[in-house]
């Protein structure tokens, strides 16, 4: 009880940005934060270098998403801004290569093609097709990961066989109203299994009786738990648990969508090579960059990451290698030093991630002090694009367009870090990280009180002069 009163009295205390201008908190809006909550606030001025405010900013802390802002950095420093995802076909003697380079952005379509280069070659595959995916280790996973999320898309795993987003869609449709009939459309025909388990109920779910779902290695996915009946269709989002199975079936549906044979297997084969028929390339990276950090992208930053270690260190690209250089290049090429970050991953999305608001202060120093790399204007901005669109606290007039930013949100972590334009016109860089935020009453309590906190923050910020 003290340690939260005291909190609550400091963050109540004016932030001093100048001799004429202050910011500060309204009490009504932070007497809302619950008990236990603790935030780590930060304000510069770019321009100038000279921190304005900050409340414990020296504390590691969860990043949840912010850490895309790390990883963008560290991309753009690293890899350049030519820089493409390849994946190749070759052809070997009577074998087919599929050589995968962890493209994040990889469509069905894109095999179709490459497909159809193969065509051109031979109606007739004696030997096997290799799936090779050397480019990445076989860890498709960061450490600190809860095992109850792996089965939604936003968990799909970082490999370099990756394949429309590594993600299926379903939609659940109730049949019958009277009994606990349903029916699955699984978008595209992707090649995965849905087993219902599913208790339906009557209006509201039971109150101890959640949706569950659980996945398994051969891309099988059991719904059970209890879930309302609903008059209308249902999307369910199912994360590939085997990448080289998903690719696999495809490349299956696909041969024979283009009339090839296949008389042998298919593979992983890592050591597998031949001469390119076809390639595909993804979007350069200042593209791929825009819809990580404006939609929070997890499989582009995870992909990302294990490519800064790949291009780095010239091996498989993995979680380890790819946090060890990511940090090695931004203190090498930028003087940031993240030498006592804990990261484990280039989403965010691991548990295991902290890193400090002074961090993440001295990358959106150098990300303003360098419009030419572009991370700017590849921030959500508020009300307008990206996951800051709709964000509550700025979704008013007086801050519509006036803040980029990247937003992080885990389980009692709100975080938003960017820059903001005054009402004077002066840009202020941001950070805000909000952890061990919860309430009792969590369904209609929680995302009130820090949109309070948070709308409070920004306007004063808006405000200063």
């Amino acid at each position: 009880m003290l340690k939260s009163l005291l909190l609550s009295i400091t963050l109540l205390l004016p932030l001093q940005l100048s001799a004429d201008s202050s910011l500060s908190f309204g009490d009504d809006s932070i007497a809302m934060l619950p008990a236990g909550a603790e935030a780590s606030l930060m304000v510069a001025d770019p321009t100038s270098g000279k921190t304005l405010y900050q409340h414990d900013a020296d504390i590691l802390r969860p990043p949840a998403s912010v850490l895309k802002l790390i990883t963008a950095l560290a991309a753009r420093l690293q890899l350049g801004a030519d820089f493409r995802f390849n994946t190749d076909i070759e052809m070997k003697d009577g074998d087919v290569i599929f050589r995968f380079g962890g493209d994040p952005s990889l469509r069905r379509d894109d095999i179709r093609k490459l497909v159809n280069k193969l065509k051109g070659e031979t109606s007739l595959i004696r030997g096997n097709i290799y799936l090779n995916g050397a480019t990445f280790d076989h860890f498709e996973l960061a450490d600190g990961l809860p095992w109850d999320n792996l089965g939604v898309c936003y968990s799909a795993p970082s490999s370099s066989i990756s394949l429309d987003d590594n993600c299926a869609v379903a939609k659940m449709v109730f049949t019958d109203n009277n009994s606990r009939n349903l029916g699955f459309e699984i978008s595209r025909d992707a090649p995965i299994q849905i087993i219902d388990k599913l208790e339906l109920t009557d209006g509201l779910e039971k109150r101890y009786c959640k949706f569950r779902l659980q996945a398994d290695n051969t891309n099988q996915y059991t719904l059970g738990g209890c879930l309302g009946r609903h008059k209308i269709p249902r999307f369910l989002n199912f994360a590939i648990q085997n990448t080289e199975l998903y690719a696999a079936d495809v490349i299956r549906r696909e041969l024979k969508h283009a009339g090839i044979e296949l008389q042998g297997k298919i593979i992983r084969n890592d050591r597998a090579s031949g001469q390119i028929i076809g390639r595909q390339q993804s979007a350069a990276l200042p593209e791929l960059l825009d819809e990580m950090l404006k939609d929070s992208d997890n499989l582009i930053a995870d992909n990302l990451l294990k490519m800064i270690g790949y291009s780095y260190f010239d091996e498989a690209g993995g979680f380890d290698n790819g946090v060890a250089a990511v940090k090695a290049v931004l203190k090498e090429q930028a003087g940031i030093d993240l030498a006592n970050a804990a990261l484990a991953d280039g989403s965010g999305l691991s548990r295991n991630n902290r890193v400090s608001a002074q961090q993440v202060m001295a990358v959106l120093q150098y990300i303003h002090d360098h419009p030419e790399l572009g991370l700017v204007e590849a921030m959500a901005q508020s009300g307008r694009s990206g996951t800051l669109r709709y964000r509550h606290s700025l979704y008013i007039d007086s801050l519509k367009g006036r803040v980029r930013g990247k937003t992080g949100t885990l389980y009692g972590t709100y975080n938003i870090a960017g820059i903001m334009s005054t009402a004077a016109g002066k840009p202020l860089l941001f950070v805000q990280m909000v952890t061990n935020y919860h309430h009792p009453d969590y369904h209609r309590h929680e995302k009130r009180e820090i949109r309070a906190f948070e709308r409070q923050f920004y306007k004063a910020i808006h405000a200063a002069k």
